[in-house]
């Protein structure tokens, strides 16, 4: 088992910055994949930025401005979203997720709330 938590969502004008922190504890040396997905109201969530042994992929609507990193200290995984230039339609909710190896098991955070209006 995975355990998620999300922090750093907020309200943020547009074309501001904002980072987004979750971290993974219990079975992370199952991890294979983390990632950030977001849903707005009324879509479908949806894939922003993954991260697989060091091989970032990262949504068309966000690559130049979106930047995903990790840390890994003794128990915990870090993973991290760097949010620049944010746009109104960038506003969703935010959820990290975790795929272990070979896909055994699939976990999510509890998600952030990310507001960017004037």
């Amino acid at each position: 088992q995975v355990q998620l938590v999300e922090s750093g969502g907020g309200l943020v004008q547009p074309g501001g910055r904002l980072r987004l922190s979750c971290a993974a504890s219990g079975s992370i040396f199952s991890i294979n994949t983390l990632g950030w997905y977001r849903q707005a109201p009324g879509k479908q969530r949806e894939l922003v930025a993954a991260t697989t042994r060091g091989v970032t992929n990262y949504a068309d609507s966000v690559k130049g401005r979106f930047t995903i990193s990790r840390d890994i200290a003794k128990n915990t995984v870090t993973v991290y979203l760097q949010m620049n230039s944010l746009k109104p339609e960038d506003t969703a909710v935010y959820y990290c997720n975790a795929v272990s190896i070979g896909g055994a098991g699939a976990y999510w955070g509890q998600g952030t709330q990310v507001t960017v209006s004037s």
